[in-house]
């Protein structure tokens, strides 16, 4: 029997959502080992004179503690 742990990360990017998830999940692996699953829990973005210029996530994520 496996115990996973779930803990909160957050990413920005200035392209996209998805880029925001995939460079949160890709830094929070270099210290994290056997992530199993992420899901979104917010998103947002800023805004400045009209123009999105970040895109924000707060991903769940998952992994197994050994």
């Amino acid at each position: 029997m496996a115990i996973m742990k779930v803990i909160e990360i957050m990413g920005d990017s200035s392209k996209s959502w998805e880029d925001a998830s995939a460079k949160a999940i890709k830094k929070a692996s270099k210290t994290l080992k056997g992530i199993a699953s992420a899901w979104v829990q917010d998103q947002s973005m800023v805004v400045k004179d009209g123009v999105v210029t970040s895109y924000r996530v707060t991903l769940k994520v998952t992994f197994e503690i050994k």
